[in-house]
């Protein structure tokens, strides 16, 4: 019975002890100045999937004479027996555990329910408005409220939602830009992105790194985009289009374009390149972390797949 407590303890400890160590890889490596946005925010989307894809406790036994230089981790080990022989303790941090996943996985079907409330409201909304909804780039664009900043909704078949006046606001150019930004969003699905993130979290809301992990996927999924309105040559546009829709009469578009990392977008957009630049940095990064992550995936599955408990 110990074991079977024990031994999935251990999986999980070996794994959260890698993936951190890629994390920490991920972590360093974003953090050099030069290299695409895009590479960046691809690398933080890698780092949050291995937090939640324990593959060592997917590898069958027969692995173990493959890799018989590798050795148990003791200390991990010990922990795992310990909390599995204390019966009291391993009720009590099961329940925490329970609790918090619960408590998660609440807050994460609000949200999701008051997207789609917000989502039904601009529907009927913009059933109201003159302008019909057109395609720019093959996705569906609508007009909405006022108050609502330009946002992507939906998961498998995004939709862009403008705030209605935007277009008078706006110029032809730097509403262009800000469709270009949006447009990059709903092809890539970033909030499917984001939910897999989020669920993942509900199970690891323990782990500050899993945290620190969506807060930097939320930095550089804008940067990413930003990225792609700069390679058009448009990022001067978008830097006019934000500073009129962050301005002190759209309280509501400030409050969220504020919440979007926005005084660091603005200095990126400012001196950034309109031409790519730093594509041997971004192959350089991109490798780099590739093999980091190999690295601790091969060492998760070694210390997972031939090493079980030791006996203390």
């Amino acid at each position: 019975m110990h074991e079977q407590i024990a031994r999935p303890l251990y999986y999980l400890g070996v794994h959260l002890l890698y993936a951190s160590l890629v994390w920490l890889a991920a972590w360093l490596l974003t953090s050099i100045p030069r290299g695409s946005g895009t590479i960046k925010h691809w690398i933080w989307v890698a780092t949050s999937l291995n937090f939640m894809l324990p593959l060592g406790a997917v590898v069958d036994k027969s692995l173990a004479r493959h890799l018989a230089w590798a050795s148990p981790l003791g200390i991990i080990g010990g922990v795992g027996l310990r909390i599995a022989e204390d019966g009291v303790l391993a009720s009590v941090l099961g329940t925490v555990w329970l609790v918090g996943a619960a408590l998660m996985f609440t807050r994460l079907c609000w949200r999701l329910r008051a997207e789609r409330r917000a989502a039904q409201v601009l529907e009927d909304h913009s059933g109201d408005d003159s302008r019909p909804m057109f395609f720019a780039q093959g996705v569906p664009v609508r007009f909405g409220r006022a108050s609502q900043p330009p946002s992507v909704d939906g998961l498998l078949r995004p939709r862009i939602s403008l705030p209605s006046g935007i277009d008078r606001l706006l110029s032809e150019d730097e509403l262009a830009a800000v469709l270009i930004h949006e447009i990059t969003h709903a092809k890539r699905r970033d909030n499917l992105i984001r939910l897999v993130h989020e669920i993942g979290l509900c199970a690891l809301w323990f782990h500050p790194l899993v945290w620190v992990t969506g807060a930097r996927l939320s930095l550089y999924r804008e940067l990413s985009c930003d990225e792609s309105v700069i390679h058009r040559d448009r990022g001067r546009d978008l830097i006019s289009a934000l500073a009129k829709l962050a301005s002190p009469e759209q309280p509501f578009v400030l409050q969220a374009m504020v919440t979007s990392f926005l005084s660091l977008r603005l200095a990126r957009l400012a001196t950034a390149p309109s031409q790519p630049t730093g594509r041997a940095a971004s192959t350089l990064l991109a490798m780099t972390f590739g093999a980091m992550l190999a690295m601790g995936v091969f060492q998760t599955v070694a210390h997972t797949a031939c090493c079980f408990l030791v006996k203390h």
